[in-house]
């Protein structure tokens, strides 16, 4: 039998950084689940299901909308997942710089 995946409940927050911007967030929780988008590049499948991760900020960093960020960058997940984890963010802010863009953009994350 198939592992059941759990989804990230609609509407989403998907957060979108340009090359060189950055955001500066105090993350209050997360959470992992799964969404399915429909990717914008060239040659992509008209839909696609991925892992996502909500992050829970505060609404100093984010005070129109809901308080959430929704990221879907596989890269940047793995880089935010073993600090969350480890609760290295817990009273500080966590600052996201993307660098590059489309598939191929990456990001640095900072504990500050």
């Amino acid at each position: 039998m198939a592992e059941e995946r759990s989804r990230l409940p609609a509407p989403y927050e998907i957060l979108e950084l340009q090359d060189l911007q950055s955001v500066s967030l105090h993350v209050e929780s997360y959470e992992l689940g799964y969404m399915v988008i429909k990717p914008r590049w060239p040659g992509a499948p008209s839909e696609k299901e991925i892992l996502a991760m909500r992050l829970k900020v505060s609404t100093k960093d984010k005070p129109i909308g809901l308080p959430f960020w929704d990221l879907t960058a596989q890269t940047l997940i793995a880089q935010l997942r073993p600090l969350l984890e480890r609760r290295m963010h817990e009273g500080r802010v966590v600052k996201i710089t993307a660098h590059g863009g489309g598939p191929s953009k990456r990001f640095t994350v900072e504990i500050v």
